[in-house]
């Protein structure tokens, strides 16, 4: 969580002094929730004086149905709420809040992007994500202008790296040269994450998205056919001021349209400082719940039917640590960034091993590692 908020330009420092507040919550026991409470009580005071302040939580109890109940009751001054399978969308849940006071975007050079990642893959590092607020835009900023699809050349020639992930990529911008790289990469994975925020073009108008909805269904039919086993995964919001409900059946019908393999599903919250804030025709909150629910059931019910589609297949996972409800279990990551469990030794965390995936389970795969 660190090094993502440094990567994006903060700087630790204390909490009394700090533009945003995160804890990382653990929920063993009740001790540890009621700690928390009472950090939010503290913290809430230091936000009166400085309401600029970003406060956030994370970790196991941001996925308890009755904290996340309190928070939306009790504790509506939090800002940012998300669970453990989620914490690399770290700096792209920021950008969500804080893209009107953080200024333009810039790009990195890209010897130090590709000295750094030498650096790690010296240090053992096989997989690397690129972050940015939108990678597509990358390059613009240079002396020496540079397409991200041509970076991301660069950073496949380093040897010893064997996956190299990206997230996010703006509709407006995704380039044919970046699905031609994608496409002929032996190290890119094969997934994807193209936020989507509305299926309404007169939504995506109004929240200056810069592309309407038939470009992006154009755009997904273009990823399918030149990458057909690519995994799409996407962002959605719920009640952004002026929603009708016929704006929200244009979000289910891209949904059937473009069948994720999972989609982050937000409600619209209101954050001064931002154009929407200003917006009149503000949603009531049990319109935009109850079309976040019906919203939901539709992206479970594709996902499940999605995620199976690789059963009996064998892929290759990166061990990423042991299983947490399954003792003698491994977790592992596959390349279209499903995840997949399976029995195995601990000295196993860190590689890439084969697996042959058994059975579905939804959101996840249950497997055998095979011999290598």
């Amino acid at each position: 969580l660190l090094g993502i908020l440094t990567q994006i330009g903060f700087a630790a420092q204390g909490h009394e002094e700090a533009d945003f507040v995160l804890y990382n919550t653990c929920t063993v026991r009740d001790n540890a929730n009621q700690r928390v409470y009472g950090r939010l009580g503290y913290v809430h005071s230091l936000k009166k004086k400085n309401p600029a302040m970003l406060i956030g939580l994370c970790g196991c109890m941001m996925q308890e149905e009755t904290v996340i109940e309190r928070l939306r009751t009790s504790y509506r001054f939090v800002d940012l709420v998300f669970g453990t399978h989620n914490i690399y969308k770290l700096a792209e849940l920021l950008y969500a809040i804080v893209p009107y006071v953080r200024g333009r975007e810039r790009s990195r050079e890209a010897e130090d992007i590709l000295a750094e990642i030498r650096k790690l893959v010296k240090s053992g590092v096989i997989e690397v994500m690129l972050l940015g607020q939108n990678v597509n835009s990358y390059g613009k900023t240079l002396k020496e202008p540079l397409s991200f699809a041509a970076l991301l050349r660069r950073i496949e020639e380093i040897p010893g790296l064997e996956r190299i992930r990206f997230m996010t990529s703006h509709p407006k911008d995704l380039s044919d040269e970046l699905i031609a790289v994608m496409k002929q990469s032996k190290k890119i994975c094969r997934h994807l994450h193209l936020p989507l925020q509305s299926g309404s073009s007169r939504i995506l108008k109004r929240m200056n998205r810069r592309y309407d909805k038939e470009q992006y269904l154009a755009l997904v039919r273009k990823i399918r056919e030149e990458i057909p086993d690519l995994s799409l995964t996407t962002d959605i919001i719920v009640g952004f001021p002026g929603e009708t409900e016929e704006d929200f059946e244009e979000t289910l019908d891209v949904v059937q349209k473009a069948r994720y393999d999972s989609a982050f599903t937000f409600l619209y919250s209101k954050r001064t400082g931002t154009p929407a804030a200003a917006m009149e025709d503000q949603i009531p909150k049990d319109v935009a719940q109850a079309r976040f629910d019906r919203l939901l059931t539709l992206v479970q019910e594709i996902s499940r039917e999605e995620s199976g589609r690789d059963t009996g297949r064998v892929l290759e996972a990166l061990v990423e640590d042991t299983d947490s409800q399954r003792e003698g279990f491994l977790t592992g990551r596959l390349g279209n960034n499903i995840m997949v469990h399976f029995p195995g030794p601990s000295h196993f965390i860190g590689r890439i091993v084969p697996v042959r995936l058994l059975e579905s389970r939804g959101f996840y795969y249950m497997g055998r590692m095979e011999e290598q």
